[in-house]
């Protein structure tokens, strides 16, 4: 398996600091990314592809030291250390890299080396922590953009993402228009639901409600990994489904050694579960959790983009192919969301194909089954109808 390399680009200064939707601007911003692939001389053949919330810019092959992942690249853990895409990214694979160009970036606000609430602020000479302002996923999508420009691409062959990424695809399409022009959302939808809505006020009520939160200002003592893990649990059941993870929890029930006084497991899967959530606070940051848990309850495609409806949204879309993706066993973003998204854009004129996966796996399939969206996406790439 290659072994691959984070690179750094910064996009916001002093002069010109990044613009935030919902309100000032971060003058120190820098983008941490990885690619895969050459880019053509006509700078015609990248893909731009968003990783979902708790992943990185690290998508495919070998990487075991990103010095920036959070204060002494703590958070860049084993689990980290091999791409969260690797079955699909590489040499005559569903984004092949004999053909294209990839590149993957750290989310706006991340805690693997883009600027995040884990950062030097160089005007305190600590993290950001608290002082580390919300964002919205268009923040995100513009510092990419800014990404693509000291890169030197104009325009995209296309963008990819799942989940979370699945909206910053959107996102990026219908804003940037002209910068691309194959599409491909899986697992997600036009706006932040009621059950995202749900779901992530719980996690950020559970690490806000950590006593060693501290309003976000925390690195210099204990961590809120509690919270996090706590988080993390209410999460996970929406991404693996029911039948994966009692497949995935061991026979065995193993008692905690702390954090219960009274109750006793009585089920491998209770032990399954808090499993996944400490093993998830050694390779992640609360605060960055808070900020991208935010973004995503609050996501609506067309406030983001101050368009009033989604005629005026798409018009200059015109040009566009999109392949959605759901999954059929999907609780995090029901299949009627991408049905819904479909119609949409079929109704606006736009050139859209709708592919469901039949999957055990859950929302996360499709992270997890590239023999079933590899000829799928190979074909909407290589072969644009």
């Amino acid at each position: 398996m290659d072994q691959m390399e984070t690179h750094f680009i910064q996009v916001g200064t002093e002069n010109h600091p990044l613009e935030l939707y919902h309100g000032g601007g971060l003058k120190d911003v820098h983008v941490a990314y990885e690619t895969f692939g050459r880019l053509n001389e006509a700078r015609d053949n990248a893909i731009l592809l968003f990783h979902a919330l708790s992943g990185s810019q690290h998508a495919s092959g070998l990487n075991h030291q990103v010095d920036a992942a959070g204060p002494d690249g703590r958070y860049w853990t084993d689990d980290c250390h091999e791409g969260w895409w690797s079955d699909f990214i590489g040499p005559g694979k569903a984004l092949n890299t004999d053909r294209f160009f990839v590149v993957c970036a750290n989310y706006l606000g991340g805690c693997y080396g883009t600027t995040g609430p884990s950062s030097l602020n160089r005007s305190t000479g600590k993290p950001y922590g608290s002082l580390f302002p919300s964002i919205a996923i268009r923040d995100i999508v513009d510092s990419q953009a800014l990404l693509l420009d000291g890169l030197g691409i104009e325009c995209l062959h296309a963008v990819v993402g799942g989940s979370m990424g699945g909206m910053a695809c959107l996102s990026f399409a219908t804003r940037y228009p002209d910068r691309v022009r194959v599409v491909i959302p899986m697992a997600t939808s036009l706006y932040a639901t009621t059950l995202h809505r749900i779901h992530n006020f719980e996690q950020i009520y559970a690490i806000e409600a950590d006593p060693f939160f501290n309003g976000g200002d925390y690195y210099e003592g204990e961590c809120p990994e509690q919270g996090l893990a706590l988080a993390r649990m209410i999460a996970h059941k929406t991404y693996v489904s029911l039948h994966t993870m009692e497949d995935r929890a061991r026979d065995e029930i193993i008692q905690p050694s702390s954090g219960f006084k009274q109750y006793r497991f009585s089920h491998p899967i209770e032990s399954y579960l808090l499993h996944q959530g400490t093993k998830f606070v050694r390779r992640f940051d609360a605060n960055t959790y808070v900020r991208l848990c935010e973004a995503w309850l609050r996501f609506d495609l067309l406030k983001e983009a101050g368009k009033e409806d989604f005629e005026s949204l798409l018009e200059p879309c015109a040009h566009q192919k999109y392949m959605i993706f759901s999954v059929d066993s999907d609780v995090c973003f029901y299949p009627e969301d991408q049905v819904q998204m479909a119609r949409i854009l079929k109704q606006s004129g736009i050139d859209c194909r709708h592919i469901t996966i039949h999957s055990e796996k859950g929302h996360d399939a499709f992270l997890l089954e590239p023999a079933l969206l590899e000829p799928h996406l190979r074909h909407s790439l290589e072969n644009p109808w």
